[in-house]
């Protein structure tokens, strides 16, 4: 039996292009995929962690599904504080952080997933110039420091010790002063020296008010300075996005590791709009130098427990803690394979 064409009507017509958008209710209006909201607090906005920006301005995070919020949380307690409050997906800072949350006993802790730097990356700036610096000038001195139980104090004070000097008792360092107002504050202080990260390093030389005569960086040696964390029940809700997030940095770690200084600032120039082109491939220059970022995103246990070391010489290690808690390669595994 045959049926008789019927002409579609309009209520018809609207509800299959209603249907064929819910079929494809991943695409946007433009036909591409939309993307899923991250929001990153990261522990300062410094040319230290250009990869990340590399990616960012290079669409890589767009590229893998991802709108990145970037947040400058000033500070490594305060970015754990927005995450473990759920503020931030992901926070970027010294691992030092998620190892004081999980001691002081949070049940959904933060889990580091990727790392980024592999050496400090601030700088010792001295008032006045210094082309013979030695690390025992500093005795009798008084410096700026840093935040106590902080990745850039703790790591000073390792080098100090390395050198056999006593934080406490050969040299004054002021910590009073808030993370990232260091630089404003040394031309009128007291300070022989300061402590920096870049811009600011550089931007004191520029400008005549100090002279970079050592890096923390070099002659601390391989840390892991910086690493990217997500709240324990996050990661086990949302694995593709950890990966995808993952695959980003990836591949900001090895753009920045084939082209040159200058092709690195020119892309990530954008992100430091008030500081000149110049500054900051000289900055990236020296950060290349000192062989700053990783290869791969994989936070190996060793150095894992060469943090815990420097955070137990510093006084500020409540207890040792497991690896395979705070620590998972899988995501940076997938992503450099």
């Amino acid at each position: 039996m045959k049926f008789p064409y019927m002409k579609p009507t309009a209520s018809v017509l609207a509800a299959c292009f209603m249907a064929l958008a819910c079929l494809s209710g991943c695409k946007g209006s433009s036909g591409q995929a939309q993307l899923t909201p991250v929001t990153l607090s990261e522990v300062a906005h410094s040319i230290f962690y250009a990869p990340q920006y590399a990616a960012i301005e290079l669409g890589y995070f767009e590229d893998q599904g991802i709108d990145l919020t970037l947040v400058n949380g000033a500070g490594a307690d305060k970015v754990m504080t927005s995450l473990i409050s759920g503020d931030a997906d992901i926070g970027f800072m010294g691992s030092e952080a998620s190892i004081y949350t999980y001691a002081n006993g949070s049940a959904d802790y933060a889990v580091n997933f990727a790392q980024l730097t592999q050496r400090a990356g601030n700088f010792l700036v001295s008032r006045s110039p210094a082309p013979d610096f030695r690390w025992e000038d500093l005795k009798g001195t008084y410096v700026l420091g840093g935040r106590a139980g902080g990745m850039p104090q703790m790591v000073f004070e390792y080098i100090l010790k390395k050198n056999g000097i006593d934080p406490k008792n050969d040299l004054t360092i002021d910590q009073s002063i808030s993370f990232g107002l260091t630089a404003a504050a040394f031309p009128s202080s007291q300070a022989d020296y300061t402590v920096e990260f870049e811009p600011f390093a550089t931007s004191l030389e520029m400008e005549g008010k100090g002279y970079v005569v050592a890096s923390l960086g070099t002659d601390s040696g391989y840390v892991p300075y910086t690493a990217y964390s997500a709240k324990k029940s996050f990661m086990e809700e949302n694995p593709e996005l950890i990966q995808a997030f993952t695959n980003a940095i990836q591949q900001g770690l090895e753009y920045v590791n084939s082209h040159s200084a200058e092709e690195i600032a020119k892309t990530i120039q954008p992100q430091f709009k008030e500081t000149p082109l110049e500054n900051i491939t000289a900055i990236i220059q020296r950060y290349k130098a000192q062989d700053t970022w990783k290869g791969d995103t994989i936070f190996e246990e060793s150095s894992f427990n060469l943090l815990q070391n420097i955070l137990e010489e510093a006084g500020e290690l409540p207890e040792r803690v497991p690896y395979e808690d705070l620590v998972t390669t899988q995501f940076s595994k997938k992503a450099a394979s």
